[in-house]
């Protein structure tokens, strides 16, 4: 959806149950960030409304840059 502070908030339409909201954020950062995903970990949050997750082989701003590019 947008910048949130420090953060980027990301609505999904996946309940939270049993991980789908989870598979259903790997997914969606990694076909707009065109990456397998497997890249992508989700470090922190796994089940919380806020998630923290860490992108292999990409950097932080590229990350940022891209995914507020398609917003």
């Amino acid at each position: 959806m947008g910048e949130h502070g420090a953060t980027i908030k990301i609505k999904l339409s996946a309940p939270a149950v049993e991980g789908k909201a989870n598979a259903a954020l790997r997914s969606f950062l990694a076909e707009e960030l065109e990456i397998a995903d497997r890249n992508i970990v989700l470090e922190r949050g796994q089940k919380s409304r806020d998630k923290l997750s860490r992108i292999d082989g990409s950097s932080e701003g590229d990350v940022r840059s891209r995914l507020l590019r398609t917003m």
